[in-house]
């Protein structure tokens, strides 16, 4: 019984009422970084720590996107 409350307080789990707009991403960002410039970075990145037990191993690919950011906040405030 517990099981079945933890699943429905679940913030993940939304449901549209009657004529609200549908649910949003668990996670606002994770929508946002779709649309940036930097999101090939952003997946090496994700699919080198999937591949690698060590983090440090990443470190050339968290950095280009840490470069990639910078670039991209630095184009927006201009």
């Amino acid at each position: 019984m517990a099981t079945a409350q933890a699943a429905s307080a679940s913030p993940t789990h939304h449901r549209a009422s009657p004529g609200t707009s549908p649910p949003q991403p668990p996670y606002p960002s994770a929508a946002r970084i779709a649309d940036s410039a930097c999101f090939p970075q952003y997946t090496a990145s994700l699919k080198c720590l999937e591949a690698n037990q060590d983090k440090s191993k990443c470190q050339q690919q968290f950095d280009d996107y840490k470069e990639c950011k910078k670039k991209e906040i630095f184009k927006d405030q201009q």
